[in-house]
């Protein structure tokens, strides 16, 4: 089945939009000095827009936006629960997204397939690089913020992160299971699919927030 002409324009605008409203967060962090009191939040925020698109700019605007410039001070100002668990489930997705997108170049670039199946390896890709990427942001989270060393960091963010990540990625996986599905022939190469694709991650957001909420009501997981 061919996706219907109205959905393709969809995509064949909102996809520079979205590649667009990455680009001006990272001018507006590294170059207007909007730098995030987390560092590792520099790269989530315009990670972030690539697969919410600017739709983004809302939550980026409200409360992800860094006060200005002289950064020998630090914000402190208490985030609301709901704001603290999007941006924690930002810093999950931006991992999952960054992965996921590796994944499915890589696995239609060679060719891959597991029991016979495209997707299913695409699955397996996608998930490992997805695991390999969300530890690495929440080590580099976690491990400031508590002053750990690699061993102990890295313990403690795979603890943090995967049950939060395993949410993300059903949430994603049923998506793109239903786009398989439903247009079995979309191909990474097209801007449709990459539609799809910020749909699912989206999904996969929505799944892993109150995952995210309550590993912060619990203490395991830092208010961002």
């Amino acid at each position: 089945m061919t996706p219907p002409e109205w959905l393709q324009h969809v995509a064949a605008v909102y996809i520079p939009l979205s590649i667009i409203s990455g680009l001006l967060v990272a001018g507006d962090i590294y170059f207007l000095g909007r730098r995030q009191p987390m560092a590792i939040m520099n790269a989530v925020w315009p990670l972030t827009m690539l697969y919410w698109g600017p739709l983004g700019f809302i939550f980026y605007g409200w409360f992800g936006r860094a006060p200005a410039a002289d950064r020998t001070q630090h914000h402190h100002d208490e985030k609301p629960m709901w704001q603290a668990t999007f941006s924690g489930a930002t810093h999950c997705g931006a991992g999952c997204a960054l992965g996921d997108f590796l994944g499915d170049w890589l696995a239609f670039a060679s060719g891959l397939a597991l029991f016979g199946s495209l997707l299913s390896a695409k699955f397996v890709l996608a998930f490992l690089l997805a695991y390999f990427f969300g530890i690495v942001f929440q080590y580099f989270s976690i491990a400031p913020m508590q002053k750990l060393g690699l061993r102990e960091g890295v313990k403690a963010a795979v603890k943090i992160d995967t049950i939060s990540l395993l949410a993300y990625e059903i949430g994603m996986f049923i998506v793109m299971g239903a786009r398989a599905w439903v247009y079995p022939h979309l191909e990474p190469t097209g801007e449709t699919y990459w539609l799809s694709m910020q749909i699912a991650m989206i999904a996969g957001f929505a799944t892993t927030y109150p995952v995210n909420w309550w590993l912060i009501r619990q203490g395991i997981k830092e208010k961002m």
